[in-house]
């Protein structure tokens, strides 16, 4: 399985945050210890936010914290969320795709079971579990 970007930044940042969790960041910050595209960490950030994952405030010492302790956030769920809408092949999509052996494909069941055991094994780790420790990712 293969994440998108938007999900490798996500996690990048949770595992960031997750290293000081009483501390704000910014994402000019994160962008820069990362080398990743500010508008791009941006929308993520909006979209941890918006899926309660993180507290975001304006201003001087503002930034993003974790809106909850990490070892009570599962990666399999962050996973979840930030991959939402990415099929892992197109006839997994809500609309499932234009294939034309659609009905009559042996794959398709087994590629939604090792999805799911995919997620199943993320599901047992916590952000805890992956903080960044001092010395890694510019901590």
């Amino acid at each position: 399985m293969r994440l998108t970007s938007f999900t490798d930044y996500g996690l990048r940042m949770l595992m960031r945050m997750a290293s000081a969790p009483g501390r704000a960041f910014s994402t000019a910050e994160l962008a820069e210890e990362f080398r990743l595209s500010r508008n791009h960490l941006a929308k993520i950030m909006q979209h941890l936010a918006r899926a309660g994952l993180i507290e975001t405030r304006r201003g001087g010492g503002g930034g993003a914290i974790l809106a909850r302790p990490a070892d009570e956030i599962r990666l399999g769920a962050v996973v979840r969320l930030l991959e939402e809408g990415q099929p892992l092949v197109e006839c997994l999509g809500a609309d499932g795709g234009a294939c034309i052996i659609d009905g009559h494909c042996r794959l398709k069941g087994r590629l939604r079971i090792a999805e799911a055991a995919f997620l199943a094994v993320l599901d047992r780790s916590t952000l805890a579990d992956v903080a960044l420790q001092p010395g890694q990712g510019g901590v």
